[in-house]
């Protein structure tokens, strides 16, 4: 039987009498707060061994107990077999590499604090590094606007670490030196594929309402709420700030070159001072500040007028979450008036990388309702929908069960941009990202 108390100071847990919700295992923030260091530290420097060892250990510890504790250690278990996993697929990538040690691309200092040289045994290497990935790979999702990009770099930046592990001095923290070669990595991609914002175009026969057409980001790709650090899990929370991490947001940085992006996010994201970004981009202070002085207004342009300053957004409300659940019930039971009430005179639909968009409350309706309406030729079934997060904002997964059919399948993620009471802003994305939000494929 588990005695409730803090796993951290042994003290009684508040009680829970009248409260809902999951159960904690600590009393305080404070006291997560120690654990979540106490357990981070020796993970930075454990062994691959050592993390085989840990995972036992949690197996072991898992006993029948009350729903609420069981499912806390599940979860811890789920996460370590998760980290092992990935360790396992940074070291068998890193055994593959036959070369010796290329020059590094980190051949400065960012600070003078002296640190341990990095080991040289894949499986310990990828331990040290494993530990950065969720935040590298939100910083490679916001250079670049994509998920799957964002994976792919974050794998490379591994494996371009581990060429170069040889030349690390260790006068920087291994986090600051990953974080230079997955800049530099981002910045090599995007001077191969080149990618620019385009306008949408209108197309021949459809309405797209009487706006000007909005910027097409065919590469925009949605990021699952799920593999962002928590303030909690992540004290730097600077490095995973969800306000940062909007689509309206990630849209607009698109528009700045890569290098100008790139210091933007180092400096007024990441909160690096201009003598750190200058190492990390092998740029001069002065030029730092040049590219962030003309970055700021550029970006400006292309935000929403009310959303100039990113300061930290809250929680998605009750009042909110309330406009999905009408949202969804509306297509679900083609409510078209319940629909026409939800969204805002002026609302914006696009649908990244499809050539399709719409502005104004009566066009996208005009649209949605050719889909939905059985006698239409354009019906395509009946819908039900899943909630989702992403981008820090509610979506909705779409699934449509085709006439003729029995199973609902993936068709579309919605992303809302939700203001009061309103959608104003819907990106549709398509479904082969379902998964990555743990949404099934099928229903």
């Amino acid at each position: 039987m588990v005695e409730d108390v803090c796993r951290s100071c042994g003290k009684p847990l508040p009680s829970r009498v009248g409260r809902k919700g999951r159960s904690s295992v600590y009393c305080s923030a404070a006291c997560r707060q120690k654990a979540y260091r106490e357990r981070k530290e020796p993970q930075a420097a454990a062994t691959v061994q050592e993390l085989i060892g840990d995972i036992g250990r949690q197996v072991r510890e898992l006993v029948p107990q009350p729903p609420s504790v069981l499912y806390s250690g599940v979860t811890e278990l789920t996460s370590s077999v998760g980290r092992l996993r990935r360790v396992a697929r940074v070291a068998r990538d890193a055994a593959k590499e036959q070369a010796p040690p290329q020059r590094s691309v980190t051949p400065t200092t960012v600070t003078e604090t002296p640190r341990p040289r990095l080991t040289a045994d894949e499986g310990d290497f990828a331990a040290l590094v494993e530990p950065h990935r969720r935040e590298l790979q939100v910083h490679c999702y916001r250079m670049t606007g994509s998920y799957d990009d964002s994976e792919d770099l974050v794998q490379e930046t591994f494996l371009r670490a581990w060429r170069a592990r040889g030349d690390f001095e260790g006068r920087s923290s291994v986090r600051s030196w990953l974080y230079r070669i997955a800049t530099n990595t981002c910045l090599d991609f995007q001077r191969r594929t080149r990618r620019r914002p385009q306008k949408y175009e209108p197309l021949p026969g459809m309405n797209h309402g009487r706006a000007e057409p909005p910027a097409r980001i065919t590469w925009l790709q949605p990021y699952p709420d799920e593999d962002l650090p928590s303030r909690e899990q992540e004290p730097d929370a600077a490095a995973v700030s969800r306000e940062t991490m909007e689509l309206v947001f990630l849209a607009a940085i698109q528009h700045l070159p890569p290098r100008q992006r790139a210091v933007l996010i180092l400096r007024d994201v990441l909160d690096l001072p201009a003598a750190d970004t200058a190492e990390i981009l092998d740029m001069t202070v002065a030029s730092v500040n040049s590219a962030l002085q003309r970055a700021r207004p550029t970006l400006r342009t292309h935000l929403p007028r009310h959303r100039t300053d990113w300061t930290p957004a809250a929680e998605p409300s009750e009042r909110e979450r309330a406009v999905l659940k009408r949202y969804m019930a509306a297509a679900e039971h083609v409510d078209v008036d319940e629909m026409a009430a939800l969204l805002s005179e002026d609302v914006k639909l696009t649908m990244p990388p499809n050539p399709y968009w719409f502005v104004g409350r009566d066009t996208f309706l005009e649209f949605v309702t050719q889909s939905l309406d059985p006698a239409s030729p354009m019906f395509l079934g009946d819908w039900r929908h899943l909630p989702a997060r992403a981008n820090g904002q509610l979506a909705a997964g779409g699934y449509v069960r085709r006439p003729g059919t029995t199973v609902y399948r993936a068709q579309v993620l919605d992303v809302l941009r939700i203001k009061g009471d309103e959608i104003v802003e819907i990106t549709s994305f398509e479904p082969h990202l379902f998964p990555a939000f743990g949404l099934p494929l099928r229903l």
